[in-house]
């Protein structure tokens, strides 16, 4: 029901920012939890952050802790994710999906996802 469109993705310079943006469409978006993911081929899905409906509550991966952020507006139907001092192990497609509001587990609704690339 829910759906959601990702952007903000493209190269970047180690230690470098990029935010995403998670677009979302549908009916009481803004009572979804939604999360971020990424995926590189060969390895597991990895959750990286997620965030409560009212954006008072948030989740941030061991990984990306300290140097991602995520937000919302709910205003805007968005959720970001501002990355700051990108490794490049954070080199992946990330991927927004509404989420269970206690485990941030996904439920169902994915964007198709936006390439990060982080490089010299």
């Amino acid at each position: 029901q829910v759906q959601l469109v990702e952007s903000g993705g493209g190269w970047v310079q180690p230690g470098g920012s990029r935010r995403l943006a998670c677009a979302a469409a549908g009916e009481a978006v803004q009572e979804e939890a939604i999360a971020w993911f990424r995926q590189t081929p060969g390895k597991e899905r990895e959750r990286i952050s997620c965030i409560s409906s009212t954006g008072a509550s948030t989740y941030s991966a061991d990984s990306v802790r300290g140097r991602f952020t995520v937000s919302r507006d709910n205003a805007k139907n968005t959720v970001y994710l501002q990355m700051n001092s990108l490794k490049p192990e954070d080199t992946a497609a990330y991927y927004c999906a509404t989420v269970a509001i206690r485990d941030c587990d996904p439920l169902g609704s994915w964007g198709q996802g936006t390439q990060v690339t982080v490089s010299s």
